[in-house]
């Protein structure tokens, strides 16, 4: 161990996350990982870590650090105030702690999830080839705990020599592009509905799915009261259970579902769908 992470304050719900556990789907265990990989891959560019290496998930901010021993850090995706030893420091930056330096992030002020980066990665035991914590399967870490010391494994050799960090400011209208599902028929003129209507996120979002609600999309006849045998899920599918709302699939969904699969967001809005928060307003958009 090169150095260490104690935690004050573990905020709202920090998790440690890489970029996943892929190719368990067969034996029910889905993929999991950072909800914003692109935002976990940034943060490790920065520190010249793998970018698959583990690191923090920080869910609207709150979380409070020691840095046991020298460590480097990096903080990307949702933004919001942070401090080093009470002095203001940025996101999408190199942060030097010295051992004994507290870092705390307050709470963001647009999206939903932060991440911490350190050089070496967050080093916990892996279960099926992965640090993730997968919360709806309860594998990987448990989620952080005031008082946990998370280890630090070796620093990589080098230092990226040039990486930019452009990140745009959030969006005021979050657009998620789809293509059609394999249920779409299931619904009469659904993608246009989909993408007529407003959808609000409820506070039943997390990283399993973001719920909406909005106008309830009514089945097409001869599809009332049908049921379908369980099928394969994949990360953003947009399902629509009985009440005519649709539920789109996060990192951690299941891999497995029994309601019509009517859309599919593309993997390039994976990372916006992942900083909605309840009460954000999205639209969908022909993909």
């Amino acid at each position: 161990m090169t150095g260490a992470l104690e935690v004050l304050d573990p905020g709202l719900l920090t998790l440690v996350e890489d970029l996943g556990r892929p190719g368990w789907a067969h034996i029910g265990v889905g993929r999991s990982g950072a909800a914003d990989a692109g935002a976990l891959r940034l943060a490790n560019r920065l520190v010249a870590n793998d970018e698959g290496a583990a690191g923090l998930e920080v869910l609207l901010g709150g979380l409070r650090l020691r840095a046991v021993g020298d460590v480097t850090v990096a903080l990307t995706g949702a933004r919001g105030p942070a401090w080093l030893d009470g002095r203001a420091v940025g996101h999408e930056a190199v942060l030097e702690l010295r051992s004994g330096a507290e870092l705390r992030l307050g709470t963001v002020d647009d999206g939903l999830r932060t991440y911490v980066a350190v050089r070496g990665g967050i080093d916990v035991p892996t279960v099926l080839g992965s640090r993730s914590t997968d919360q709806l399967a309860a594998l990987g870490p448990p989620p952080l705990r005031a008082g946990d010391a998370l280890a630090v494994g070796p620093a990589p050799a080098g230092w990226p020599v040039v990486d930019l960090a452009p990140v745009p400011a959030a969006p005021d209208r979050v657009e998620l592009p789809v293509v059609p599902g394999p249920h779409v028929d299931w619904f009469a003129d659904v993608l246009a509905r989909l993408q007529a209507g407003e959808w609000h996120v409820t506070p039943a979002t997390n990283r399993v799915a973001v719920r909406l609600t909005g106008p309830a999309l009514a089945r097409a006849p001869g599809h009332t009261g049908r049921e379908l045998p369980s099928a394969g899920l994949v990360l953003g599918a947009v399902q629509v259970p009985p009440d005519g709302q649709p539920v789109v699939f996060g990192v951690d969904h299941p891999v497995t579902g029994g309601y019509p699969v009517v859309a599919v967001v593309r993997r390039s809005a994976h990372g916006l769908l992942a900083q909605v928060r309840p009460g954000d307003r999205v639209w969908f958009v022909h993909g």
